[in-house]
């Protein structure tokens, strides 16, 4: 019952803020669409020690002070976020970034108003030093995952290790194919100018695994997710992944950037005053043809700016991200990124080109 009264507070939450969500639309929800979306959750650490992993801030007696009651409350807030990112129903499939192993994915579809929808999880334990991790949920009711697997970023002997790649296949209603990677390509802690190397070898990694998608099958529906830690117009993006803005001339094995025309208008995460498109969305072509049973609903990305994801910018004017933690002071939020999604749309049959 518990959980029943927190799942429709959400939905009144999320009916209250609707309106007020630029882009946001609920009317193409259910029977013959899908949402595929991700979030970068800002820490969320279990809060007890991992002795293999360097998670000592984010426990009650760390620096952090990371206790079960900050935890617990964490957890309702991401709950109630996730619901509404679905609309009046739940999101098919959503990827995170920086969650401590399994347990805390567990707790969130379990003791949450995400607790009756039908959630699977699919993790597995990172060689990040921190110990955070790339995972999803996706409902079970409406995907079907035959495969996953976590491709492995490697920068060579004595190289700090980051996060995986996590990469699913799954059957839709449609019995269509997608292919969704999640990422989480390592940050510009070290120096931004040092670390384009690191990121640029996370591009190869993730484009080598497109181009074998794609040697198998040429029309293959392709999505990537994540938190690149660069903008679609660094090079990581546009030269090495060579996911760009326009579908015109391009193969039907051509990545297209579904986040590019965000860069300079939007954001989805905010640094020294200045919004970024760092967390992206992009897409293989086929998911733009007519031809396709399964197609992007309006040929766009979507930013999730509920309100209750934002907090008055007092330094530098507008809003920004309201977060968990300030440096080690818990400020009681949600994550210091928005989420990001998009929509296709199910076909069960399709004309002939």
């Amino acid at each position: 019952m518990r959980y029943l009264v927190l799942f429709i507070l959400s939905l009144i939450v999320f009916e209250s803020h609707s309106q007020e969500i630029e882009g946001f639309r609920d009317d193409i929800r259910g029977s013959g669409s899908i949402r595929v979306a991700f979030w970068n959750l800002e820490n969320l650490f279990f809060p007890m020690d991992d002795s293999l992993t360097n998670d000592d801030s984010f426990t009650p007696y760390g620096n952090n002070h990371w206790t079960f009651t900050k935890y617990n409350d964490k957890l309702q807030k991401l709950g109630k976020a996730i619901t509404s990112i679905g609309g009046w129903e739940a999101v098919e499939i959503i990827g995170f970034c920086e969650v401590e192993d399994r347990i805390v994915l567990q707790d969130l579809i379990n003791k949450t108003g995400l607790k009756n929808s039908n959630y699977e999880i699919v993790h597995q334990n990172s060689p990040d030093r921190r110990g955070i991790d790339v995972a999803l949920i996706y409902r079970k009711d409406k995907v079907k995952v035959y495969n996953q697997r976590y491709i492995k970023v490697d920068f060579g002997p004595g190289s700090r290790p980051t996060r995986d790649v996590l990469q699913i296949s799954a059957t839709l209603e449609n019995n269509d194919t997608i292919h969704v990677l999640y990422n989480h390509w390592p940050s510009k802690y070290g120096g931004a100018l040092a670390t384009v190397p690191k990121r640029a070898r996370a591009a190869q990694v993730v484009k080598e695994a497109c181009d074998s998608i794609f040697s198998l099958s040429p029309n293959a529906n392709i999505i990537l997710m994540g938190d690149f830690n660069d903008t679609p117009i660094d090079a990581s993006v546009k030269d090495v992944l060579h996911a760009l803005p326009d579908t015109n001339n391009t193969s039907t094995k051509s990545l297209i950037n579904l986040t590019w025309p965000l860069v300079g208008n939007d954001g989805t995460h905010k640094y020294q005053g200045e919004w970024s498109v760092i967390d992206q969305v992009i897409v293989s072509k086929n998911l733009y043809s007519s031809s396709s049973k399964t197609q992007l609903y309006d040929y766009n990305a979507h930013i999730f700016k509920a309100p209750f994801l934002l907090e008055s910018d007092d330094s530098h004017m507008g809003t920004k991200p309201f977060r968990t933690y300030i440096g080690m002071k818990h400020h009681g939020g949600y994550s210091d990124h928005l989420p990001i999604y998009l929509d296709l749309r199910l076909h069960t049959k399709v004309d002939n080109p």
